[in-house]
C-alpha cells in the first residue's frame, strides 16, 4: 500500500508539472500495486479498490480495472461508504450503459462523511447526464481540496476532481475548473 501511494504521489507530481507520459507511468505502477495490496489485505480495505480505480483512470483508461473491483465487489452491499465510492467509479468507468449502477452506488455513499457526500454527489450528477450539477458538485470538491492541509500522498491536489473530470470529459460534460490544486487536463478523447 505504501508503494501504491507513493507511485500514486509520483504521478500527481509529474502531472502537476505538465509531465503527462511521466505521469501515466507512475499512475499504471501505482494501480497494479493498489490491486495487489487489495488482493493481500483484510476484506473490507476498500479504498485500495478506489486507489487502483482512481489511477488507472488517470493512467489512461480503467476498464481493465473496473471489472476486477465489480467482480471482487459482487453485488455485495458492505453497508460502507468507501465500497459504495469504489462501485459507484467502476460504473462510471465502464460507460452510460452503467449509469443506472453508478447512480445507485452513489446514493449508498451518501452514508460517508461530507467528502463522500459532495463526491456522491457529482457521480449521481454524471450518471444523470446532469452537466449543471456536475459542474457545481465538482466545483464543490475543488473548493474542499483547496482548503485542506494534508493530502494521502502529501501532494497539494484534487486527485477525486480530476479524476471525476477525466471521466466528465469522455461523456461530453467537460468541466473547466481553474485551481491551484489542478492541473491542465488533456483535450477529451474522440
Amino acid at each position: 500500500m505504501t508503494a501504491a501511494v507513493q507511485h500514486d504521489a509520483e504521478g500527481q507530481r509529474a502531472l502537476m508539472a505538465g509531465d503527462r507520459d511521466g505521469a501515466r507511468s507512475a499512475f499504471a505502477t501505482a494501480s497494479d500495486l493498489y490491486r495487489q495490496s487489495w488482493v493481500e489485505a483484510p476484506a473490507s480495505a476498500y479504498g485500495r479498490l478506489v486507489g487502483m480505480l482512481k489511477s488507472a483512470v488517470l493512467a489512461g483508461d480503467g476498464v481493465p480495472e473496473a471489472c476486477f473491483a465489480r467482480a471482487e465487489l459482487g453485488d455485495r452491499d458492505p453497508a460502507s461508504a468507501t465500497a459504495s465510492y469504489a462501485q459507484a467509479l467502476a460504473a462510471l468507468i465502464l460507460g452510460s450503459e452503467s449509469d443506472a449502477d453508478a447512480a445507485l452506488w452513489a446514493e449508498r455513499m451518501g452514508a460517508g462523511n461530507e467528502a463522500f457526500v459532495r463526491t456522491a454527489g457529482a457521480i449521481a450528477a454524471l450518471a444523470a447526464h446532469d452537466a449543471e450539477g456536475y459542474a457545481a458538485a465538482l466545483d464543490a470538491i475543488v473548493r474542499d481540496f483547496e482548503r485542506r492541509t494534508d493530502h494521502l500522498t502529501g501532494v497539494a491536489i484534487a486527485d477525486t476532481a480530476l479524476v471525476l473530470s477525466v471521466l466528465g470529459a469522455r461523456r461530453g460534460m467537460a468541466a473547466e475548473i481553474d485551481s491551484p490544486v489542478l492541473p491542465a487536463l488533456d483535450p477529451p478523447r474522440s
